[in-house]
């Protein structure tokens, strides 16, 4: 079963025929063609006798060789004890199997009921709890299967989980539990020979008596080797022994009725996400540390973790992978491995010695036959696990190695419906004819080549070394690029299908959708780029959403604009380039770079409105409005909030009617009409909840913080801020929820609650701000249009008026001059920001010259000052002698 069993032995512990044989010649110094010659008979004849394939050799023949190797004495009378069955059990033949006893019973049927148990000692598993428990279940119930399989691609582990299961249930099979390792072709009489031999027995007739109704088990490993000879001979054993179970290991079922498939899965490795906490949580992390520890004394360190996580998941949680490569850690460092193992899986090949290594499937190459003198140890050689995943290939029909090289393509987990699309027929794109793909996909679980996890559409995945086996046959064969090329018409229909949910009541779905297939998308966008950019072009105009929402707005602007210029899809559908290009605008605005794409946005509505598209042209001026106040053009922004506001309700847009009253509320806000904010607000909620838009209303609960704030209401403020932020957390917006974190970190600035605002500051900055230091590093003495501090990033503008609202309630006037300095000088902050840094700012310093540069703020952007902010300039207002803007 496993290689650090000693195969040889007899269930009692005496030496085998085939041991004595071999261990005399060598001892002689023959070889096997002159112990033939020395004893007259044929080389054959020795080399089955070693390798245990004449189970019994005639007494003439036996003798011949005892005096060819000159034994006298107790040798003598070993040998010919051994050849005659006595005193040993029979050797079963090397090419049904080499034997290994778990737990053997006494020879004669009157055997105690309590089996002497001597089992190997079995290999640790680790993440193999649930398996264990089920089929330990599945062997001592009842009404229990009688042949359990356990399936898989070499390397699994399935030797050593049937070694660990037996070890469980030993109690419960009091005539015994011995196992067989079959050997590469094996017949039938061999193998029916070899198990009833390791059971104790030489016939049929004894085992039945032996067992006499008492349960035992059998244990057979490695069963693909001679699969009709395997199913002819346990078919046989089932029926006639009522009592007997057996468990079997292969790389696939043996095909009896009644009999219970359990493929066995890699471990599970960590989602990408996760590079540092709770990595030693997943089973793939924890063998790979355990046999890490075999071969350095250091743990992998904090900075080798993502190199860690990286290494398992390449690895596809394959036991024998992950052992391999941790083997390797003795000389390479994790992030030394990665890079250098990375992209070279398949080339993992096993040592030559695999009994260096416990708990290892014995590769199929590890027993082949050969024509040489030598025994099993000495023809084993290293195999990679690109060879151990060709074996498994080999089994499938030629229209089953088709599927898996197109499946190969999918990078991550994926539906039972994408797999029907991709494997449609080429001249039946629509789908129109449907090719069932469940038994297809039923093979390949039977093989053990496919892992079916979770409980959604999304859960089946190849394993990783099978994918890129497939994926190298494919490309071997000609066909890669035109499988990428149907995989990126595949994935754009389902973004496509997709992209109509992130507006309403499916938003969270349709973006976890998203994310479940993110890295096929990106694979898809990546070829098809370049082969196929029009079908590049309409994947990527789908994706602007998800993009946005997750934080992915500069890459995703960077493809769009790459896809308009290339001149292949100059000629695409005007509808589907301005989509593109509203993309593009959108994107845009959410890393400050909306004057760029100014022109884009109009160039869109112009389109739209061409075509007559009312949904293109709502969306274009929401964009368009949203680029106007990024450059100070608020009146126009406002001018198209109104018209988009009349647009929707004559074409009884609900949600686009919410997305105009929010829009309008922002500008009420900037005006200092708060109460006419709070009844747009108000309006914004119904509509939103009536169109089932929850990001609507989460947006509309940040406004509503920011006007409670406005209002120096800051309690409140806090606690619609943080409800806000817990949603859009939830529903991935990170650009708005950063904002919505800045209001919260003001209110609790302005409310002197330091402890809170500085922890709002922490994670403002940590969410890709630049660190700002503890404090201001410029000197003190400056103009207000100096140039501050350089911060990257729109919330550098807001870290800086917390700071500043922050050194106010410390009373560190000259400080808090500094900081409101730097957030009025920030180029991406918010209109309304600058204005409350420079109230800030002429409060702190009472320089006529910053009541100057605010009233012509005001001005250019229309923001009236609100009642607390004109009470705290009053006396500079008094002292300048005119009145404030």
């Amino acid at each position: 079963m496993t290689p650090d069993h000693h195969w040889s032995r007899s269930p009692a512990g005496r030496a085998t025929l085939p041991e004595l044989l071999r261990g005399h010649r060598r001892a002689a110094g023959l070889t096997q063609d002159e112990l033939a010659s020395r004893a007259g008979v044929g080389v054959r004849t020795v080399r089955d006798l070693e390798r245990g394939r004449s189970i019994r050799p005639q007494r003439t023949t036996v003798e011949l060789l005892a005096g060819a190797l000159a034994l006298t004495g107790t040798d003598r009378a070993a040998f010919l004890a051994a050849a005659r069955g006595t005193g040993t059990d029979p050797a079963p033949p090397e090419v049904t199997s080499t034997t290994f006893t778990l737990s053997g019973n006494a020879t004669s049927a009157a055997a105690s009921s309590d089996p002497s148990v001597a089992l190997p000692p079995p290999v640790a598993l680790i993440g193999r709890e649930r398996d264990l428990t089920e089929l330990a279940g599945m062997l001592t119930a009842e009404r229990g299967p009688r042949l359990v399989s356990l399936v898989g691609l070499a390397g699994v582990g399935k030797t050593a989980l049937a070694t660990s299961v037996a070890h469980l249930v030993a109690s419960a099979h009091p005539a015994g539990v011995a196992g067989v390792l079959v050997g590469e072709g094996s017949d039938g009489p061999d193998v029916l020979a070899a198990s009833m031999s390791v059971l104790g027995v030489a016939r049929l007739s004894e085992l039945v008596a032996l067992l006499a109704g008492r349960p035992a088990l059998l244990v057979m490993d490695a069963v693909e080797r001679a699969p009709g000879p395997v199913a002819a001979t346990l078919h046989r054993l089932i029926g006639a022994l009522p009592a007997l179970r057996v468990l079997v290991t292969g790389r696939h079922p043996v095909g009896l009725p009644g009999e219970r498939v359990w493929p066995v899965a890699p471990l599970d490795v960590p989602p990408p996400e996760a590079e540092h906490s709770g990595l030693e949580s997943w089973p793939a992390v924890a063998l790979f540390t355990a046999r890490l520890a075999q071969v350095r004394r250091e743990p992998p360190t904090p900075a080798e973790l993502p190199a860690l996580a990286a290494l398992v998941r390449r690895l596809g949680g394959l036991p024998l992978a992950i052992e391999l490569m941790a083997a390797r850690g003795r000389l390479l460092d994790l992030t030394e491995l990665l890079d250098r193992y990375g992209d070279r899986v398949l080339d993992l090949a096993t040592p030559a010695d695999a009994s260096a290594h416990p708990g290892w499937d014995a590769p199929e190459a590890l027993t082949s036959r050969t024509s040489g003198p030598d025994t099993r140890a000495e023809v084993a050689v290293a195999v990679t696990l690109r060879e151990a995943v060709a074996f498994s290939y080999r089994l499938l029909a030629p229209d089953e190695q088709a599927a898996l090289r197109q499946l190969a393509v999918f990078g991550n987990r994926w539906s039972v419906e994408l797999a029907e699309e991709l494997l449609a027929d080429e001249a039946d794109r629509d789908g129109t004819v449907a090719i069932d793909p469940v038994p297809l996909l039923d093979r390949f679980v039977e093989l053990g080549l496919l892992s079916v996890r979770g409980t959604g559409s999304f859960r089946f995945r190849l394993l990783d070394a099978v994918r890129d086996y497939a994926v190298e046959q494919a490309a071997g064969g000609g066909e890669l690029t035109s499988i990428r090329r149907r995989h990126a018409e595949v994935i754009a229909r389902l973004v496509a299908r997709t992209a109509s949910d992130l507006v309403g009541p499916r938003l969270p779905d349709a973006v976890h959708r998203l994310d479940e297939m993110s890295s096929d998308i990106s694979s898809s966008l990546a070829h098809a780029a370049t082969d196929d950019p029009l079908t590049a072009l309409r994947l990527a105009a789908c994706l602007t959403r998800w993009w946005r929402f997750r934080g992915r707005d500069v890459v995703g602007r960077q493809w769009l604009r790459r896809l308009l210029a290339d001149p292949r899809t100059a000629d695409a559908d005007p509808l589907l380039r301005g989509w593109a290009a509203l993309g593009v605008a959108r994107l845009a605005a959410e890393h400050g770079a909306g004057a760029e794409e100014l022109s884009t946005a109009r160039a869109a509505l112009d389109t739209f409105r061409q075509a007559g598209d009312v949904t293109g042209e709502l969306e274009a001026r929401n964009v368009l409005g949203s680029l106007l106040i990024s450059v100070g053009r608020q009146d126009e922004a406002r001018e198209q909030a109104e018209v988009l506001l009349r647009l929707a309700a004559r074409n009884g847009r609900t949600r686009d009617l919410a997305v105009a009253q929010n829009s309008l509320a922002w500008h009420e806000i900037r005006t200092g009409d708060l109460a006419a904010a709070r009844r747009r607000l108000a309006a914004v909620d119904r509509l939103a909840a009536e169109s089932g838009e929850q990001r609507l209303r989460v947006l509309g609960w940040a406004h509503r913080a920011e006007v409670a704030r406005l209002e120096g209401w800051y309690a409140d403020a806090i606690d619609r801020g943080r409800r806000a932020i817990a949603a859009l957390s939830e529903l991935g917006d990170p650009g708005r929820r950063r904002r919505v974190l800045g209001t919260v970190g003001l209110a609790l600035a302005q409310d002197g609650r330091v402890a809170e605002a500085t922890e709002v500051l922490s994670e403002l900055r940590a969410g890709g701000v630049e660190a700002l230091p503890a404090r201001p590093t410029v000197p003190r003495q400056r103009q207000s249009d100096d140039a501050a501090l350089t911060w990257s990033g729109p919330e550098a503008g807001l870290c800086a008026l917390i700071e500043g609202n922050l050194a106010l309630h410390r009373g560190d006037r000259e400080l808090a001059a500094e900081w409101f300095a730097a957030a009025a000088d920030h180029a991406g902050q918010d209109r309304r920001d600058v204005v409350e840094a420079l109230v800030g700012l002429a409060a702190s310093t009472a320089d006529p010259a910053v009541l100057d540069r605010l009233d012509r703020v005001c001005a250019e952007s229309g923001i009236r000052l609100l009642p607390h902010e004109s009470g705290l300039l009053y006396a500079l207002v008094a002292a300048r002698g005119g009145p404030a803007q």
